[in-house]
Parts: structure tokens; C-alpha cells; sequence
């Protein structure tokens, strides 16, 4: 109680009840025991290509999308660019996750889902086969050797959780938007006539 007598004897005096009030909420952060490394936990979301499970980082998506209908193909564009699909008048390239990581052509399901990725400068949506939903993992159980994928993503994999008899390779989206082979989507194989 004598907290809030002192917010109140600060009601005339707006500067210093807003330096209080901060000085108060710094107070309640530091004292969280939450801020220790070992307390700190991934979120993500779990999803699926072919038979194999990942985990991407919660903030590493702005949102999950059900399969858009009327995708426009992009020409001269490699097989894993589906094309361009109109999210609410935004242009979204369609990216089919299994064949850009060397596996055939995703099937179209009822399970299969777009992750849009959370990225500042490179818009992309990319197509999975189910999304699993979030996952929650204490950073202290993060396992930083690569596993072994059937998948051919490891060098955009930050380590793994295990869950049980469950290992969930942390793909990280922001590495795999900004390379160079994700950004070159023009296909230049040239064409026999």
C-alpha cells in the first residue's frame, strides 16, 4: 500500500510519477528470474516437410497462411518459386520448402500450410507440409551439433531440441532467406530447343 501513497503523492508532480513508474518497472524486470540465461526459453513453431519435423523461432514469423488459390507462375523462375500469391493486396513468392531443399514437389493437402516469414527486406512465403504448432524449449537443452537430416537444410539449422524420443532441428529462416541460393530464384539452365 505505501507504493501506491507514493504514486499518488507524485499526481501533481507528472515528470517525476513517470520517472518513479519507470524506475519501479526496471526494478521488476531486473528482479525476474526470467532475465537468467539458464530460464530463457525458445518458442517456436513446429512444422513438417515429408516425414521430418523443424522448429523455427516464433519471431522469425509474421503469420500462418492456409495454401492461397490462384498462384501466379512466375516465368523463367526455378521449379521451388511456385510464383506470387495476392495477401491482401500484398504480393507473397510462394516457396516450396521440399523442393527448394532438393525433394520433390510438395503435395497439395489439406495439412499443408504457409509460414510468412518475419523478415524486414525479403517478403516470402513458405509452403510446408503441416504446421505442428508452437513448441516451447529451454534454451538450456538446446543441443548445438547439427543433426542429421533426410532433408538437405543443414546449413541453415541452429542445433536441435529433443522432446522425448522427438529431436527438433531449429532452422533458422532468417539465414536461409538472406542466402544467396534463396535469393537467386531466376532459373538459368539452358533450355533445349
Amino acid at each position: 500500500m505505501k507504493n501506491s501513497a507514493d504514486l499518488k503523492q507524485l499526481t501533481d508532480q507528472p515528470f517525476k510519477l513517470l520517472l518513479e513508474m519507470e524506475r519501479r518497472a526496471r526494478s521488476a524486470v531486473a528482479d525476474s528470474p526470467q532475465q537468467s540465461g539458464e530460464d530463457t526459453e525458445l518458442v517456436g513453431i513446429g512444422f513438417r516437410l515429408g516425414d521430418e519435423q523443424f522448429l523455427v523461432s516464433r519471431e522469425e514469423v509474421r503469420e500462418v497462411l492456409t495454401v492461397p488459390t490462384g498462384v501466379a507462375r512466375v516465368p523463367g523462375a526455378k521449379r521451388w518459386l511456385r510464383g506470387l500469391a495476392n495477401i491482401r493486396g500484398q504480393l507473397l513468392p510462394l516457396i516450396d520448402m521440399s523442393c527448394f531443399f532438393g525433394g520433390g514437389v510438395a503435395a497439395n493437402s489439406r495439412h499443408a500450410r504457409v509460414l510468412s516469414v518475419n523478415h524486414r527486406d525479403v517478403p516470402a512465403g513458405l509452403l510446408v507440409d503441416e504446421v505442428l504448432g508452437f513448441r516451447r524449449f529451454p534454451e538450456s537443452q538446446r543441443n548445438q551439433e547439427t543433426p542429421k537430416t533426410v532433408i538437405r537444410c543443414e546449413r541453415f539449422l541452429r542445433g536441435s531440441f529433443a522432446q522425448g524420443d522427438e529431436i527438433w532441428p531449429v532452422l533458422s529462416l532468417k539465414s536461409l532467406v538472406e542466402s544467396d541460393e534463396f535469393l537467386n530464384a531466376a532459373d538459368t539452365t539452358p533450355k533445349i530447343s
